[in-house]
């Protein structure tokens, strides 16, 4: 049964329906509270949740619902946050810069990860939304074969790579985990959604308003780079560990070709289809 993993008050829940359960209470202690320790042990979590659901067992039911509850990012505490740039052929050519030939990879400092319905300081007149499907790993690995590279991910995410334009290009070349990486610059959640919960894992509806306009929209099929072989090209170079994070990529339609950057007051809303929507209010 897919699984959807969330975090509340630094504790992994799942979500049942509408309930909402405490894994290391729902699965009587063998699985631990520590959202990591439930991001290592993905490949329970679907039993789990289908025990939930039949409701012979309410160990662990909270006393909130989903649609109440106050959720912090899904991963709060990731060992590594990984993004690819460029990685959608749109969004090269309205940057005006050259397909990649290999992942355009850098880091956001794990300090920039906020959760799912956050306020984001901007400190910048550049600063710049970017909606993104976000991979989570689940089971480390080095050199990690791309048919082998879904079993790794314990589910996906939705994120948004808020960048400081300016910084990110204050230097040659340009110095992108600087701009990427203010804090709350790397909103993510509301929760990680297994594999298995989406009818095709390779092609997910994503799309960014701001301010109830619609500024990007697309599908993760059109990624220059898929899941696979992003899985395969990093754990080829450094080891991958559970509740490493992925971004990869964003689409067409960011604010900075037009000079569309964001101001205190705008409200972004990030949504990947199958998985629900982030929002973040500038200040």
């Amino acid at each position: 049964m897919p699984f959807r993993l969330g975090s509340i008050d630094n504790r992994a829940v799942l979500v049942v329906g509408e309930q909402l359960y405490d894994v290391e209470q729902a699965s009587h202690g063998s699985i631990g509270a520590d959202p990591l320790a439930a991001v290592a042990a993905h490949n329970e979590l679907g039993s789990l949740a289908d025990r939930l659901a039949t409701g012979s067992d309410d160990a662990g039911r909270l006393d909130v619902l989903a649609a109440d509850a106050t959720f912090d990012p899904p991963v709060p505490k990731p060992g590594a946050v990984f993004a690819v740039g460029l990685n959608y052929r749109p969004h090269a050519e309205e940057s005006g810069m050259e397909l990649p030939t290999a992942p355009l990879v850098f880091t956001k400092f794990a300090s920039s990860i906020a959760g799912p319905m956050s306020e984001v300081s901007l400190n910048s007149e550049h600063a710049d939304y970017e909606v993104e499907l976000v991979v989570v790993i689940g089971t480390g690995g080095t050199s990690i074969s791309t048919d082998d590279a879904w079993s790794h991910v314990a589910g996906l995410t939705v994120g948004n790579d808020i960048s400081d334009r300016k910084l990110q290009f204050a230097a040659k070349p340009p110095h992108f985990s600087l701009g990427k990486s203010r804090d709350g610059y790397g909103p993510i959640g509301p929760v990680i959604v297994s594999t298995d919960g989406f009818d095709n894992v390779d092609d997910i509806a994503l799309s960014c308003e701001v301010n109830g306009e619609t500024r990007q929209d697309d599908r993760t099929s059109n990624l220059i780079f898929d899941v696979p072989y992003l899985v395969n090209y990093l754990s080829s170079i450094t080891t991958l560990h559970p509740g490493d994070l992925i971004f990869t990529g964003t689409p067409a339609g960011v604010g900075a070709p037009d000079g569309k950057f964001l101001v205190p007051g705008d409200t972004m809303v990030c949504t990947v289809d199958g998985i629900g929507s982030i929002e973040t209010r500038c200040l």
